[in-house]
């Protein structure tokens, strides 16, 4: 495992981090031992950055951290484990609507609220890194949640402060880079959404703030698993994302990736997450990996950088797709 700066900070995290939103919910059937075995096996490769929410099952993903942590103790590493966590908002709509003031999405006491609830799920005094669910770029000037977040590092419970940025709206996070503010920002980035290039990422390594990419599977699209065959648990949230007309859209898209491939790279999700790692200002590429097999594949991912000449050829298959999600209001 190879590792990174974190922006400004003097930490060295992971190249892959491990993305907790599927192991509280909302991607099918949880299997609870099955989410353990795989942060447990995550741990064992060397990662040490885990990004997790209240809102992935209503603090059941921290719950589930807080617990391998704890029975590990040590994670026989030289290097800490970093958690992030997230507030959501209190209006509980994503993206921000326009003009709804951030008194009430994030005000003051909501923060604390939130992170003294995720405090307790994880079985920890001060969390490493605490972020903004959802962000609107009149936040810069609407400063209650940067307030509370200040108030928590004087009172020890929070190290440093991230924003998760708006699904495909990386421009609104450029001010916020600039600004100072925080230490990290998380952002849509991959193969086919690499618009955070143009000018988020600039302003990021200008301004020392790392670059957290989510989505770098695109919700699966981009492990080339998903087909017009696949069948979808009912409670898996993909089932209404992925239409028909939607996958066959993909599949167009993802032929010429596949003839990309090649014997260092030879894998559609290697090669996704290994396209995130190219760009310097990314400190920690946030797969979901669910299950302990998954964590096998992902992890080997930092073993290799791609070459220049096929970054080149990868940055001809951005793809505006448009798609919404089914929780967009």
């Amino acid at each position: 495992m190879k590792y990174r700066k974190f922006g400004r900070l003097d930490w060295q995290v992971s190249e892959i981090g491990y993305g907790a939103w599927g192991i509280g919910g909302g991607w099918g059937v949880t299997d609870d031992s099955a989410a353990k075995e795989a942060l447990n096996r995550y741990l064992d490769f060397g990662g040490n950055f885990i990004d997790t929410a209240y809102g992935y099952g209503d603090g059941h993903s921290e719950v589930l951290i807080g617990e391998v942590l704890q029975e590990r103790g040590s994670t026989n590493s030289e290097l800490p484990v970093y958690v992030a966590s997230k507030v959501p908002p209190k209006t509980s709509t994503w993206p921000i609507p326009p003009g709804v003031p951030v008194t009430e999405t994030f005000p003051v006491d909501w923060v604390i609220e939130c992170t003294e609830r995720s405090l307790k799920n994880l079985g920890v005094d001060c969390l490493d890194l605490q972020q903004l669910h959802i962000w609107s770029d009149d936040y810069n000037e609407q400063l209650d949640w940067y307030e509370a977040f200040v108030k928590l590092r004087e009172q020890g419970k929070v190290r440093a402060f991230g924003v998760s940025i708006a699904d495909y709206a990386p421009e609104t996070g450029v001010r916020l880079a600039q600004s100072g503010r925080v230490d990290s920002i998380q952002v849509i980035y991959n193969i086919f959404e690499q618009t955070p290039e143009k000018e988020l990422f600039p302003a990021a390594l200008a301004n020392g703030v790392a670059i957290l990419p989510r989505v770098p599977f695109e919700e699966g699209a981009l492990t080339g698993t998903i087909t017009r065959q696949t069948q979808f648990d009912p409670e898996d949230w993909r089932k209404q994302y992925f239409t028909a007309e939607r996958l066959d859209e993909l599949e167009q898209h993802l032929a010429p990736l596949r003839e990309l491939l090649n014997a260092d790279t030879p894998t559609l999700p290697l090669l996704a997450l290994r396209y995130c790692l190219h760009h310097p200002a990314v400190a920690s590429v946030l797969p979901g990996m669910r299950r302990a097999a998954n964590v096998d594949k992902n992890m080997t991912a930092s073993d290799y950088a791609l070459a220049p000449e096929l970054i080149q050829a990868l940055h001809a298959n951005d793809w505006d797709h448009g798609w919404r999600y089914p929780w967009c209001v």
